[in-house]
């Protein structure tokens, strides 16, 4: 397979590695860019843990909730203006309001119906021709429990519950309710910080973790150690992965002490009951999207229509 410039540019953006170095870890793996990264990492050429999407779309985060659920949508749009316009900021309020009821499904959301009477999907394509810029509803996410609480935090808010970086922390627990939520926040915080990838463990995507080991074993023999070394060293140092990417085994931001799974078991004495932690959701802007590259002048000539 041809290796291009494009491909090289976008592992050495991804990887961080040097350009020839990329090239090379193209080269080895036939183009494909996740081997590749895995390469990177081998030879100790990159800390990449995992391939992070640019955030690149423009638009709005937005959080409602009611009663024991909460919901959590991103409403996109092509420049970062419109995120300002109080007609755009409406809309994407009231749609999470609509995800609230109508779940996370996003065939079932665009066919909700909006208040005023219209789906969710004829309310965009009305704002669309009204604000003059393509809007799309890319995702939309609801967490609920029978008891407790779903709190949300909102990262730089531009309005009440409205940002660019919104979170989601489902408690249950029988527990003081404004007790319980302000935890929740508190873990809220912590997910927007340190953007874990699952919960716990068991919930791992098993292939990242089979991936995972198969990049620490190759590190491990590159030492030269016998194997009942090198299968302690890839016990230990997935371990450490678990430590960096699963919630409940995270050192909490908070108190930079204690794990999270520590920090809920400490808090039940005061919330006056158990707590379990049983989802969450993290939406950043435009992660995992790409956009083209324009100068300043050339946005705001878009925005006003000009050319």
């Amino acid at each position: 397979m041809a290796i291009t410039a494009s491909m090289v540019k976008e592992l050495r953006e991804t990887s961080g590695a040097g350009m020839m170095d990329c090239k090379k870890a193209l080269t080895e793996n036939n183009g494909d860019m996740e081997a590749a990264i895995d390469w990177l990492r081998t030879k100790g050429l990159s800390k990449a843990a995992k391939k992070s999407g640019r955030i690149a779309a423009e638009g709005l985060i937005a959080v409602a909730d009611k009663g024991n659920k909460a919901a959590v949508v991103e409403l996109n749009a092509e420049t970062d203006f419109v995120s300002r316009n109080e007609q755009f900021q409406e809309l994407a309020r009231n749609v999470a309001g609509v995800v609230v009821s109508a779940g996370s499904n996003l065939d079932d959301i665009l066919a909700a119906a909006y208040p005023g009477g219209a789906t969710v999907a004829d309310t965009i394509t009305s704002a669309v021709a009204t604000i003059g810029e393509n809007m799309n509803l890319r995702r939309g996410l609801v967490l609920s429990v029978e008891k407790g609480v779903v709190a949300s935090y909102m990262h730089n808010a531009t309005a009440p519950g409205l940002g660019r970086l919104g979170v989601l922390v489902a408690l249950e627990s029988d527990g003081d309710a404004a007790k319980l939520d302000a935890l929740g926040k508190q873990i809220a915080m912590h997910v927007a910080a340190t953007n874990p990838l699952a919960a716990t463990t068991e919930e791992l995507d098993p292939a990242a973790i089979e991936r995972e080991k198969a990049v620490f074993s190759e590190q491990a023999r590159a030492s030269g150690k016998p194997d009942n070394i090198i299968e302690k060293m890839v016990v230990g140092r997935l371990r450490k992965f678990y430590e960096e990417v699963v919630l409940l085994k995270q050192t909490f931001v908070i108190d930079g002490e204690n794990t999270v799974e520590q920090a809920i078991k400490n808090a039940e004495s005061d919330v006056g009951a158990p707590i379990k932690l049983t989802g969450f959701a993290r939406f950043a802007l435009g992660e995992g999207i790409e956009k083209k590259s324009e100068d300043f002048a050339a946005e705001v000539a878009a925005a006003s229509g000009q050319s």
